[in-house]
């Protein structure tokens, strides 16, 4: 009697143990719903400081600058006045003083900005649907899910020097973790 009773207490508690351990399975299309959620709240992306308010450029030296905002100003991103045009003496080259100020177009990229110098988002990090996820499963409650993400390329691209990757995509390894209420969630990179 003792025997089958602590058979049926051993029993009992090998089931107690392995239900309370199951967690989610996780599928690659659910971590790559998860990640594309994440990156929406928290997008990935390379930034550049803009000059605003008043700019200075010379004629021949800046001619490359001055192109670019001028694009900027034909797609409507900033407006340019033309304040002074100074002939520089003994020089062939002039300095042309602009007033710069950025539109309400403008807005969805600028992510800091104070009277002269604003910080905007130049390239956008999205996650390419054509390379699979990578799972790389730990146990049933943590994942690691490395991704590709390719390169999403605005307006201000133009400005972006060339640094970083040389690659159009950016590989990154993330964490998720399961939870009851939640399900599968993202905890950080790994």
């Amino acid at each position: 009697m003792k025997t089958l009773s602590a058979f049926f207490f051993a029993s009992a508690l090998l089931f107690l143990i392995s239900g309370c351990k199951k967690g989610g399975s996780i599928e690659e299309s659910t971590a790559a719903e998860v990640i594309s959620n994440y990156l929406q709240t928290n997008p990935e992306y390379e930034s550049i400081k803009l000059d605003i308010g008043e700019v200075k450029f010379r004629g021949r030296k800046d001619a490359v600058a001055l192109g670019q905002y001028k694009e900027l100003k034909e797609k409507g991103l900033i407006v340019m006045n033309l304040d002074q045009q100074k002939k520089r003496f003994l020089s062939k080259d002039s300095v042309y003083v602009y007033t710069v100020l950025l539109t309400d177009k403008s807005k969805p990229y600028v992510l800091k900005q104070d009277a002269s110098k604003a910080t905007i988002r130049a390239l956008d990090y999205v996650l390419d649907e054509e390379k699979p996820v990578k799972l790389i499963k730990g146990d049933a409650r943590i994942a690691r899910v490395t991704v590709s993400l390719k390169k999403k390329a605005n307006d201000f691209t133009v400005f972006l020097r060339a640094k970083g990757s040389p690659a159009s995509f950016l590989t990154k390894t993330y964490k998720l973790k399961f939870r009851k209420e939640e399900g599968w969630i993202l905890v950080g990179e790994s």
